[in-house]
């Protein structure tokens, strides 16, 4: 007996999906094996006073999103080109400012 195209196609998605729920099953065991270390790690950090990651060290609106506005970008004149790498590798926050 020989399978037709959508056959295949079903069998294909049925994998995928089967794929997916195993890896939420997986990333779910990990998290609650994992939540005593994270709670330890952030008494550390609240004990030590540490700040959060700077993820880049050229622009002031790179280096802590949550902390800049949306217009920070565009400081200079608001149709400034953007002249640091980081700003297109990281979009301006959205939200409210």
């Amino acid at each position: 007996m020989t399978m037709r195209g959508s056959d295949m196609v079903l069998a294909a998605m049925l994998a995928g999906v089967m794929a997916v729920g195993a890896t939420w099953a997986v990333s779910a065991g990990r998290v609650r094996a994992e939540q005593p270390e994270v709670l330890r790690r952030a008494a550390l950090v609240e004990r030590l006073g540490l700040t959060d990651l700077a993820l880049f060290t050229e622009a002031r609106y790179t280096r802590h999103p949550s902390q800049s506005d949306r217009h920070a970008a565009f400081q200079d004149h608001p149709f400034a080109l953007e002249h640091f790498p980081s700003g297109s590798v990281l979009p301006p926050r959205r939200g409210r400012p």
